[in-house]
């Protein structure tokens, strides 16, 4: 299993390998667009941090990547790439993120009345790291998801980063073990995350922590 970094040469490649990993788990698609989502969780890192974007390969063939960034509060704002790809994708014309969005208010307003939080992004300069990581389903159990994450603490250590936080989902379960495994730790409340859907339940936020 090689571990690289990112080139612009993988560019058409990574973006197919976006629309196939994490196929099965609770965050395989959000709203049902994966060009708008891209937009948001893999071309922002492809433009402003491709140093902290690993690629795994085996036998010739993107596996998997992580998308890092050192300083959160220096990237892009989440909700505001979110806001653009709504505009520029006219996801509220198309059915399937309309039928998301929609369903993310219901939530959002079953959770106010109930007094409960919704998820939320995370800051805290103890952890202002991120990532996320995605390996293809052929490749789960082949260490490209080991790979990968060593890759990027060994970085971490490296740029003399204090930390790093990562946010998943409660309900899946064999992330959060993956996580833990790799010494990351639960931190936090666990915040309902309005529309998104695994197995027709609601699912709920799990922000972990790691320090060097």
């Amino acid at each position: 299993m090689e571990i690289r970094t990112f080139t612009e040469a993988d560019r058409d490649e990574l973006r197919a390998l976006f629309e196939r990993a994490g196929e099965g788990s609770p965050s395989a698609s959000l709203w049902g667009h994966m060009e708008s989502e891209a937009a948001v969780y893999l071309y922002p890192y492809m433009e402003f941090e491709p140093d902290s974007l690993l690629i795994a390969v085996d036998g010739g063939a993107m596996v998997g990547y992580l998308t890092g960034c050192l300083d959160s509060s220096s990237f892009p704002d989440e909700a505001k790439l979110m806001e653009q790809a709504i505009r520029r994708h006219r996801l509220l014309l198309r059915p399937r993120p309309m039928a998301f969005f929609a369903r993310s208010m219901v939530d959002a307003a079953w959770a106010a009345v109930r007094r409960r939080p919704t998820a939320s992004g995370f800051e805290d300069e103890r952890w202002p790291a991120h990532l996320h990581i995605n390996v293809a389903p052929e490749a789960r159990g082949k260490g490209a998801a080991d790979g990968l994450m060593r890759a990027w603490q060994d970085r971490l250590r490296q740029t003399g980063s204090p930390g790093c936080h990562l946010q998943t989902l409660v309900e899946n379960t064999r992330a959060v073990r993956f996580f833990e495994r790799m010494g990351f730790v639960r931190h936090g409340p666990t915040p309902l995350v309005p529309g998104v859907r695994y197995q027709g339940r609601r699912v709920h936020q799990q922000t972990m922590v790691w320090t060097p």
